[in-house]
């Protein structure tokens, strides 16, 4: 069975517990900064989380800067459960790692 997209209640639900997310053109968003040094393994965590989970997100790295995007695919892109939890473990790897969310 196909990943189910969040209805709108569930998604400002699941948001209140994401401090530094928000849902921007229908993708699941989030940036963190921190010193340009620690990018690489803040990267490395949230890539092995990836391939683990085997959902991924489009990350966009500028300089001290990790910028997320978070849809299924097999949801037709539109934002599910997985997307939300996945936000909160890199949310947790962020934290693990010095950054902190950029409005």
């Amino acid at each position: 069975m196909a990943p189910q997209p969040l209805t709108d209640a569930e998604l400002t639900k699941a948001l209140a517990d994401l401090p530094g997310w928000q849902v921007v053109d229908g993708e699941l968003t989030a940036t963190y900064k921190c010193a340009r040094a620690d990018v690489p393994a803040f990267y490395a965590t949230v890539a092995a989380a990836e391939d683990q989970a085997n959902h991924h997100a489009r990350i966009t790295i500028l300089y001290g800067t990790l910028s997320f995007a978070l849809t299924t695919h097999d949801a037709g892109n539109r934002i599910t459960a997985a997307d939300t939890e996945f936000a909160a473990r890199v949310a947790a790897f962020a934290t693990a790692h010095g950054a902190t969310a950029q409005p």
